[in-house]
Formats: structure tokens, sequence, C-alpha cells
């Protein structure tokens, strides 16, 4: 592999850690972190067409995959599971899937990362076809589970992208739709849940929630489909149908347990005003 291939892979730019302080340690961690707006910031015109890609097949009712292992399958995961919550949809739009499956987001399972087969039969389980768009996330850009999942979806016509670490990868050139966030080394040689990590969730936010806002889940800058799960998320819609319909507290609390949405509640309003 070339050095260009490597970058998540070469020595730290910080020597003897263990004889930092606490706070040389926060300080430089804190340093390096603040690259990593900026890596992602060069990476937009990639991401904007991945996120183009993908609202345009989940219109026509299809849906959104994550792969990967690790970190970067964790973090998949976790993006894949905040989109029903945070936006209503339903649990089948958004998913995220782990080499190893879910016994893997606890605990490494080893070896699963290699196979270069399994991918596929994990998406296979969920019946991908080409309405949907399957995401390779790999830091480094070179495991082989994210790359024969997104070589057979290729295959069959299937939509592809990638959000990698590294330039010129393997996952990366499988991708028909790749997004390259270059960071550098880690604080940590090697340790790409750090900055690799934090550019792949930042990556991970824009393009999830820049989907869901092209497919009519937000209106004006409120997330009115949430799922009303606790009190806090009850207040906040509470707040939200009195700031749109201009009614007190007491009638959107009415509302809200009526129609068990900010939308519909809304929306009602709207209705009975014409």
């Amino acid at each position: 592999m070339t050095d260009a291939i490597n970058t998540t892979e070469k020595e730290s730019n910080y020597q003897d850690l263990d004889k930092m302080s606490v706070h040389e340690l926060l300080t430089n961690i804190n340093k390096e972190d603040k690259t990593v707006p900026d890596a992602v910031e060069k990476a937009i015109p990639q991401i904007e067409k991945l996120v183009d890609a993908i609202a345009e097949r989940m219109q026509g009712g299809g849906r959104l995959f994550y792969i990967g292992a690790g970190t970067s399958g964790r973090l998949g995961i976790l993006d894949a599971s905040e989109c029903p919550p945070t936006f209503g949809v339903p649990p089948d739009w958004v998913m995220g899937l782990i080499a190893g499956g879910d016994k893997a987001i606890r605990n490494p399972v080893e070896f699963a990362e290699d196979d270069d087969e399994q991918a596929w039969k994990d998406l296979e389980k969920h019946a991908v076809n080409t309405d949907d768009v399957v995401i390779g996330i790999a830091a480094s850009g070179t495991t082989p589970y994210v790359i024969g999942g997104l070589r057979a979806a290729n295959a069959y016509g299937i939509a592809t992208g990638c959000i990698v670490c590294n330039s010129g990868s393997a996952v990366a050139n499988e991708a028909v739709y790749p997004v390259e966030v270059i960071v550098g080394p880690e604080f940590v040689t090697g340790s790409t849940r750090m900055k690799a990590g934090t550019a792949q969730k930042l990556v991970l936010n824009m393009i999830s929630t820049s989907v869901m806002i092209r497919l009519g889940r937000v209106k004006g800058n409120k997330m009115v489909d949430m799922q009303l799960s606790n009190h806090k998320l009850v207040s906040r819609g509470v707040r939200m149908i009195m700031h749109e319909t201009g009614v007190d507290e007491e009638t959107a609390t009415a509302w809200i347990k009526e129609f068990g949405s900010v939308r519909k509640a809304v929306d009602q309003f709207h209705q009975n005003k014409r």
C-alpha cells in the first residue's frame, strides 16, 4: 500500500504521550479534533452527490443501509437508530449492519470484518434491492466486509456510497458515491475511533439529517414527526404547537394527547382555519 492509503495508520504527530500531563493530553487531543470539521468541509461536494442519490431513491420508496465493522459499524447503527425517534420514520427506513452481527455492537467479534461475503448475506436478509442505497463505512477504506458488500451491491445495480478517511482506498474505489474525509494521523497512532470516528459521525449527521429534511420530515427547523417518548419530548412538542398555532399551553397539551403528533395537531389546526 502507498502512504496515501495508509494515512490513518501513520505515526502520531505527538511523541511520549505517556509522559504528558493530563492538561497536555487534553489540550493536544482537542487541538487535533479541531482539524476534523475542516476536513469534512472539503468533502461537502462528495457528500452532496451522495445525499441527492439517497433522497431520490428514498422518495421512491427505497431504504438506506449502512455497513461497517468495529467503530465504523457502531456509528452506522447509532445514526440509523436515531432516525425513528428524531424523524418519526419506520425502523426499516435506515438500517445499520455490523460485521459480526448484534453481538459486535458491544464486543468485538474476531476476524468478522475479514469476511468479504458476509455483508451481502446480511443485506440479503433485508431483501435489499435496486430502490435502496448501501453506504460502506470504513476509516481505513480497506475492510473486506465493506468492500465485499459494496462490490456485490454494485453487481446487482444497487446505488453505493462510502465514508472513508484515506484517499484512493479500495472501499472508495467500489463506491459510486465515495466520501473521503482525510483527517490525518491519529493522536494515538492508528486509533481511528478518535478523529476518523468523529469525522464519520459528522458526515453521518449531515447525510441522514439532510435526507430527512428533503423527505419532508422537518418543518421550518422543527422535528414535527419526532416520537413523543418521554416528558422532555412531550414538552418540546407542546412548545412547537404553541409557536406554530398561537394556542395556549393547556390547549397544545390537549392536542398532543389527542393527536399524538406535532404534525397532526398543527395540520388539524390549519384545516380548521380554512
